[in-house]
């Protein structure tokens, strides 16, 4: 029995051994492969698990056998094919860089071809999460590639054109530039998907708009309100987008733009992604409520350092009148000759009558505002970007979005309202690593924003200092607010007025500017209370010059400065009274007794002031103690009133020691337990309210202030309030509206909203009429069914064609109709097309093509079979 096992063990042995060595090979040619595979990917491209891999082993008894997918797999090979890329890409890379993205092939060469090689903060916190399909609200600095964010998730997403669905994915912006801006850019980092772009602006022709939807898009570039009028026109139905982008997001939802925005989100389907960016976006999510968020991902970088530190700022003291003196000054002498500046005004009459000064002075300028014609706009922005002038002044317009490259300076001819629009317009320069400088010119009027902004950005403000005092810390003039030379003010003037004089035209828009100013003034929001009270308590007429200007000047004119200053900064120490007077008149002596009465409490107001003036030199972000103020205030009044009167009548109170009083109350203030103290006011309170939509606080305190129910006078408040909504019209004779908005026709929209007739003027359905487009074209399967049973019964004499009588003269049989249907068109078009393509040569260009898509595969990522590979991965491939 022994013997008759002994040949079952030795083949259970060699089959044992057999299978032991198949193993090993197999071992071996899988570390060949695995080496071969790093190498090759060392070069920065995508590497491919091979598919075979499990086949190749042995199966052990216990393993289950392969089966096919089931329902819950994907059954598409392409799904498979691209979460393994992901995932090999994810282990491999550790690097950070767009490799471990897991991006598909033609959106990572697209990145590599525009020359990004590794991703900025912002994209790499952001990219995955919206490839993950996550609401995403994110906000950074200006320059730090906020649109390549939101692009590159989008063309893996899309990732090829699809002729059967319609836009999937829409963009909006909220000015014309910055939407022509996002469409080049668009182009460039989706050059190698294949993906169509629709651009929809206003001011453009709605045919040309009207042609670009009918190539069935897969990305919507467009400005709300175009959008919107065209939707209406063509009755567009948005239910195929799935990817939403918001650009420059608060500023969308605080232009006006609320009629529209509802309008667009009630057409989007219920599923989509929906991402916001902007630079300056609030913590607060609820002003954004009306995007349409699911669970978002709200992503805050640079919130402490909203400001490049390559970008410097300049901050000069100047009347309203010599505002355009200074800018010509700095225009020829501050700025280098070769460098290009972005002037921002604060109307549009502004923007004409500086550009028509500066051309009279020499000065090669253009000009945009929202006003002007979209072309004139292009063109102005294409010679301005392709250095034809060296000025180009702008509105609030240009604030938003756009990149100018080689951008040097930025100069704020009228100081923005908000801290966030400093932010916007200063961050036209100093973008991706490049430095730049920002001049502004502030008027007494306007350095309460100038607190505020100092506030937002939570920086300390720098007062220049008299040429008397030595200057700590002015040196660079970096943030240093100065006065300008008076000289350099009438040197200018002068020119000016010569030009004024000379150019009636000139005077109209000077007119016409000042005018506009005073609106503007009226309707520009109002600085915080703080920045109102601390503007006061600044002594300006001892503010010293601006070190850009200290610097250029020589010693005697220094001191020509400084006598000029002294003079005007002289205040005399007698009063009304003792002026012209004798030491003998009694008003004289009055006063005198009076000041030697109240000698203590001037030296303290006194000193109060210089250690203000101090203390506001360099500003803090933080407000002063209010209890410090009050105390020194009761101290000194407390002194005076025991110096004027020799008896004093009151409740008895205590006598202050050494460690009791106000500076006892002022060192429990100083020793505050911070653990345990709960301030009013959040520390964040000044940046949020500056990034608030409204300005006015948060969207907290907005509803707050709007649920006060007032139980006294409702019935006459609102009576009242009816009564002010109506006026006598002279002409009409009849009360109208004061808005004048009752006249205007509405039109209910399928959504279910109202908006205005205006977006329905019936030009699709000329525009079809014009390009020989027939309902029938888009409504075929409707037109065919209705035209087949009259067919049916014409030929048989029953049924619906036999029962129309037929009109004397025309013929017995069916008339055939001479005009083409569509698939006649088409198929006619593709017979002409394929013998043009024959003719030329067209199969040999396309087996060329076809070899060299084959070596390129073979060559970049997914080739990685070489020529002599064989097997099932080189058919796979």
């Amino acid at each position: 029995m022994a013997a008759g096992t002994l040949p079952a063990a030795a083949q259970r042995s060699r089959a044992n051994m057999a299978q032991w060595k198949k193993k090993k090979g197999l071992r071996k040619r899988r570390g060949a492969a695995s080496q071969s595979r790093s190498s090759d990917s060392e070069d920065g491209e995508f590497e491919i698990r091979a598919e075979d891999d499990a086949r190749a082993q042995k199966l052990a008894p216990g393993r289950p056998l392969p089966t096919f997918p089931t329902s819950e797999c994907t059954s598409d090979v392409e799904p498979d094919m691209r979460e393994m890329v992901r995932a090999q890409n994810k282990k491999k890379k550790k690097s950070g860089g767009f490799q471990s993205m897991g991006l598909s092939y033609p959106v990572f060469k697209g990145i590599m071809k525009k020359g990004y090689k590794v991703p900025t903060p912002i994209q790499r916190k952001t990219i995955p999460m919206i490839l993950d399909g996550k609401d995403v609200v994110a906000m950074a600095r200006t320059g730090s590639g906020k649109t390549a964010c939101f692009l590159i998730p989008m063309f893996e997403r899309l990732k090829t054109h699809s002729a059967q669905t319609g836009a999937r994915a829409l963009i909006l912006s909220p000015t014309r530039e910055l939407a022509l801006q996002t469409m080049k850019f668009t182009k460039e980092l989706g050059k190698f998907t294949g993906l169509k772009t629709a651009l929809i602006l206003g001011g453009d022709k709605m045919e040309d708009q009207f042609a670009a939807l009918h190539e069935n898009p897969d990305i919507i570039i467009a400005t709300p309100g175009r959008l919107v009028h065209v939707a209406v026109e063509m009755n567009l139905k948005l239910q195929s987008v799935e990817y939403v982008v918001f650009d420059e997001a608060d500023r969308l939802f605080e232009m006006g733009f609320a009629e529209q925005l509802q309008e667009i989100i009630g057409r989007l389907p219920g599923g989509h992604q929906t991402v916001l960016f902007s630079a300056t976006l609030p913590k607060l999510l609820v002003e954004f409520a009306r995007a349409g968020l699911t669970e978002p991902v709200l992503i805050r970088l640079d919130v402490d350092s909203k400001l490049n530190e390559q970008l410097k700022t300049s901050f000069f003291l100047v009347r309203e009148d010599a505002k355009a003196a200074v800018l010509l000054h700095v225009l020829r002498n501050v700025v280098r000759p070769q460098d290009q500046t972005v002037v921002f005004v604060a109307t549009k009459h502004h923007a004409e009558y500086l550009s028509e000064l500066l051309a009279t002075q020499g000065v090669s300028c253009a000009h945009i505002y929202s006003a002007l014609d979209q072309t004139a706009r292009k063109i102005n922005l294409a010679r301005f970007t392709h250095g034809k002038c060296s000025a180009l002044i702008v509105t609030d317009l240009a604030a938003r979005g756009l990149d100018i490259p080689l951008l040097d300076n930025v100069i704020n001819y009228s100081f923005p309202a908000k801290g966030k629009l400093f932010l916007h317009r200063v961050g036209r320069v100093a973008r991706a690593g490049r430095s730049g400088t920002a001049y502004s010119l502030v008027a007494p009027d306007e350095v309460p924003y100038l607190l505020d902004l100092h506030l937002f950005l939570g920086r300390a403000l720098t007062l220049a200092r008299p040429p008397e005092e030595p200057s700590a810390g002015t040196e660079g003039g970096d943030g240093v607010l100065g006065r300008v030379p008076q000289g350099v003010v009438d040197d200018e003037d002068c020119g000016l007025r010569t030009s004024l004089e000379a150019s009636l035209e000139l005077r109209g828009l000077s007119r016409v500017a000042d005018n506009a100013q005073q609106q503007y003034v009226r309707s520009r929001p109002a600085p915080s209370p703080e920045s109102i009270k601390r503007a006061k308590e600044l002594d300006l007429a001892r503010l010293g010059l601006h070190p850009l200007f200290s610097s250029r000047f020589q010693q005697e004119e220094l001191q020509r400065l400084r006598l000029v200053d002294s003079i005007r900064n002289y205040r005399s120490r007698a009063t009304i009274f003792e002026i012209n007077a004798s030491s003998r008149d009694l008003s004289s002596q009055v006063m005198r007794a009076k000041r030697e009465k109240d000698r203590k409490a001037i030296a303290s107001f006194q000193q109060g002031r210089q250690e203000r003036q101090e203390g506001l030199a360099g500003l803090a972000p933080s407000l002063p103690a209010p209890q410090e103020e009050q105390a020194e205030k009761e101290e000194a009044a407390g002194e005076s009133v025991e110096d004027v009167f020799t008896e004093v009548v009151s409740r008895k109170r205590q006598q202050p020691g050494p460690h009791q009083g106000a500076k006892r109350r002022r060192e429990e203030a100083r020793q505050r337990d911070q653990a345990f103290y709960i301030p009013y006011r959040p520390k964040d309170f000044d940046s949020e309210r500056g990034l608030s939509i409204s300005g006015d606080g948060g969207a907290f305190e907005q509803q707050v202030a709007g649920a006060v129910l007032d139980l006294m006078g409702d019935e006459a408040q609102s009576l009242t309030r009816g009564r002010q909504q109506l006026k006598w019209d002279r002409k009409k004779k009849r009360f109208v509206g004061q808005s004048g908005q009752e006249d205007k026709k509405k039109i209910k929209t399928e959504s279910g909203r109202y908006i205005s007739s205006s977006y329905k003027r019936d030009l699709y359905q000329k525009w079809k009429q014009k390009q020989k487009i027939d309902d029938r074209d888009s409504e075929e399967e409707g037109t065919s069914d209705r035209r087949g049973p009259e067919r049916r019964g014409g030929k048989r004499g029953r049924g619906q064609g036999a029962s129309q009588p037929r009109t004397p003269g025309t013929p017995a049989g069916r008339v055939r109709s001479e005009l083409k249907t569509k698939q006649q068109i088409l198929k006619q078009r593709r017979r002409a097309q394929k013998m043009r393509f024959l003719q030329r040569g067209g199969l040999k260009q396309l087996s060329a093509r076809n070899r060299r898509r084959a070596q390129e595969l073979q060559q970049g990522a997914f080739g990685r079979g070489a020529p002599s590979k064989k097997g099932k991965m080189r058919k796979r491939m």
